[in-house]
């Protein structure tokens, strides 16, 4: 259900201790001020003892109790109460993206594919590599294409400049999609939450390089990628999804690695598109994604 002229629609993402009332107490407060829930999910974790919710609604964006601040405001002192950790962001409003890639081109060129074709509820913003490959292809979608080289010298001015077009484009997201460089704890903890890595392969098996080759090598039967938000500690973030195929002894390495590429692409693009639209939400060192 779209939003009519007078309305706005509204993103509500929340975690908190899990207790009573919680769902009643939200539901409440929207009616109160004349919103209407359009979609609403909700998770209560018996490991960690939290309560996870999205709500998607539409609210009146004109009147003595409408607008963003008075809303705003509301779940303010609802979550002074409970304790909650949220966020409120209206639907129309889209993440900024900054891609970063090296040489391989099949998730960027995925991504803004999905973009153009309305399949991506979010803007790519610029694209960043440490190396030349894909600057005809970030051009043809006409899009800034920063190249940014990096050695083991000048890898802190390197980020530095990566933070730089963050605050220049003002991004919300940074998706690796194949940036073959391993981020500093530095720059990981000032994007916490925020940077998205595919990595080639069903995590926890077959990292480093060459996974496909290692994984044929072993004879296995299924191959697949990892979407995950980046921590300090390497390819250990929290998972968002993961993509497999079968496969069978007839596979050679390049078979698996045609596979691998078509997977990796589709885990990434999931992950950016369930990040953009607020499906998303940490839960220690997991997820819990609200498809």
């Amino acid at each position: 259900m779209s939003a009519g002229s007078n309305e706005r629609e509204y993103v509500l993402t929340l975690s908190c201790p899990d207790t009573r009332g919680i769902v009643a107490g939200v539901a409440n407060l929207l009616a109160g001020r004349g919103c209407n829930i359009t979609e609403s999910q909700q998770y209560g974790d018996p490991y960690s003892g939290r309560f996870f919710l999205r709500s998607q609604f539409t609210a009146p964006d004109s009147g003595p109790d409408a607008g963003e601040d008075t809303l705003r405001g509301a779940f303010a002192s609802l979550a002074g109460d409970l304790d909650m950790e949220w966020e409120l962001r209206p639907r129309d409003v889209r993440p900024r993206v900054l891609v970063m890639v090296s040489k391989f081109g099949h998730c960027l060129n995925d991504l803004l594919y999905r973009q153009r074709s309305g399949l991506l509820e979010a803007d790519i913003a610029a694209v960043v590599s440490n190396h030349p490959d894909q600057e005809f292809l970030a051009r043809s979608y006409g899009l800034d294409f920063h190249y940014l080289p990096i050695d083991d010298r000048s890898k802190a001015e390197q980020e530095g400049r990566v933070l730089e077009l963050v605050d220049t484009y003002d991004v919300d997201l940074v998706v690796l999609a194949r940036y073959m460089q391993i981020l500093s704890g530095e720059l990981c903890a000032k994007m916490s939450g925020r940077i998205i890595n595919i990595h080639h392969s069903f995590l926890p098996s077959f990292k480093g390089a060459r996974p496909y080759h290692q994984a044929h090598a072993r004879g296995v039967k299924l191959i697949g990628a990892t979407a995950h938000y980046v921590t300090a500690d390497l390819d250990e973030g929290p998972i968002i999804e993961q993509e497999v195929s079968r496969v069978d002894h007839t596979s050679s390495p390049e078979q698996l690695t045609a596979i691998g590429r078509d997977l990796e692409s589709l885990a990434l693009a999931r992950a950016v598109d369930w990040h953009a639209q607020r499906r998303v939400l940490l839960n220690g060192e997991r997820t819990v994604v609200f498809g």
